[in-house]
């Protein structure tokens, strides 16, 4: 057989089989219809768009066979409410950062972020390779759901100040809002750290109930309107190097679906992951311009508050990892994975990236 003809045959032959195994695997398959509930308002279209993207693809994937439904925070249960959900089974799945719920045991700051942990490449190729969903989902099994990848914000901002941040001594006493295990740090620091949902940051900083808040970035902050009350804007998010998001899912929910389905959820929250990042990077940019251009004042955190807060979380760390044997093994697998990939970045990438860096301003 001449190879061209070879060619023409193989392609007919495998565009066939496609054609007659979609429709065979969706006929095989039992009809779902599951609720997701998320943590975000749906005026947060990347963090709730996450999971808006990942119900639909999951929906296309099985010709609707297994459709899932998402409800914003508030419309089934408050934002920081979705593990609880999720774990009772009011819900099949929720879209959440697993640190929101650190008070029941300091461990699920690992499914998010730790503060001074990795960038969202590392904390991503940890969770992919470096056996940091195993390590997860063991422990997440004690709490009847397990999780899949579903989103990442990349490096998140420091946050919004009403007066400016000029030393350590500015902290003290400081009512910040800010999300997950990083509160225990800043408290060390001074600061009193409040959870809220993002839905309930903007009118307690507008009424002065909280003297500072941290969201994620550009984009979604100035959706929310923080620079409207408070117009000092600090980078880095140390907190949040990369913060990982999750669809957590009902265990018994997630066992007893055909492995299809549990191949399509999971391949549908890469997408969501990968979609949401993409989508920050390509807004973030614009919606900063936006910000200074309303009289947002930029600045980086201090070089001393900076490395306060990192012998802060080191010392938190080992404090809680001495107790902790869940947080122990976590924070070990998790910061040897990243130590090592940091000493490649600086190789390349952090030199490359800051040569650009430095262009893109002539």
């Amino acid at each position: 057989m001449k190879r061209r003809d070879f060619i023409k045959v193989t392609g007919l032959g495998a565009a066939a089989a496609a054609s007659i195994a979609a429709p065979a695997i969706a006929q095989s398959m039992p009809e779902l219809k599951w609720r997701m509930t998320t943590s975000w308002p749906k005026s947060l279209d990347t963090l709730h768009g996450g999971a808006e993207i990942m119900a639909k693809a999951v929906g296309e994937a099985t010709d609707n066979k297994f459709q899932i439904q998402t409800f914003a925070a508030g419309e089934i249960v408050p934002g920081l409410q979705v593990l609880d959900a999720v774990q009772n089974g009011t819900v099949e799945m929720g879209h959440t950062a697993s640190y929101y719920y650190f008070g029941k045991d300091p461990a699920f700051t690992f499914g998010s972020s730790i503060p001074f942990g990795p960038n969202c490449r590392l904390n991503q190729a940890w969770y992919m390779f470096g056996g940091g969903k195993e390590i997860l989902n063991e422990f997440y099994k004690g709490y009847n759901f397990t999780a899949l990848l579903a989103g990442n914000t990349g490096c998140q901002m420091g946050g919004w100040f009403r007066k400016e941040i000029t030393s350590v001594a500015d902290l003290q006493g400081l009512k910040f809002r800010i999300g997950g295990f990083a509160g225990r740090v800043m408290q060390k620091l001074g600061c009193v750290p409040q959870q809220l949902a993002g839905g309930d940051i903007y009118p307690a900083l507008e009424k002065g109930t909280i003297d500072a808040a941290e969201w994620v970035g550009p984009y979604d902050d100035e959706r929310l309107g923080f620079y409207k009350v408070a117009p000092h804007y600090y980078f880095p998010g140390w907190w949040e190097g990369g913060p990982m998001l999750l669809a957590i899912v009902n265990l018994e929910k997630f066992n007893a679906l055909p492995k299809y389905y549990q191949a399509v959820l999971e391949q549908a929250g890469h997408f969501a992951n990968n979609w949401m990042m993409a989508k920050y990077d390509a807004q973030n940019p614009t919606a900063l311009r936006k910000l200074l251009a309303n009289g947002t004042k930029l600045h980086p955190f201090p070089q001393p508050v900076m490395e306060a807060s990192f012998k802060a979380a080191k010392e938190l760390h080992s404090e809680v990892a001495a107790s902790n044997a869940n947080f122990k093994k976590m924070y070990e697998s998790l910061m040897s994975f990243t130590n090592n990939g940091y000493q490649w970045f600086q190789v390349a990438e952090v030199g490359y990236d800051n040569f650009m860096a430095r262009h893109s301003q002539s």
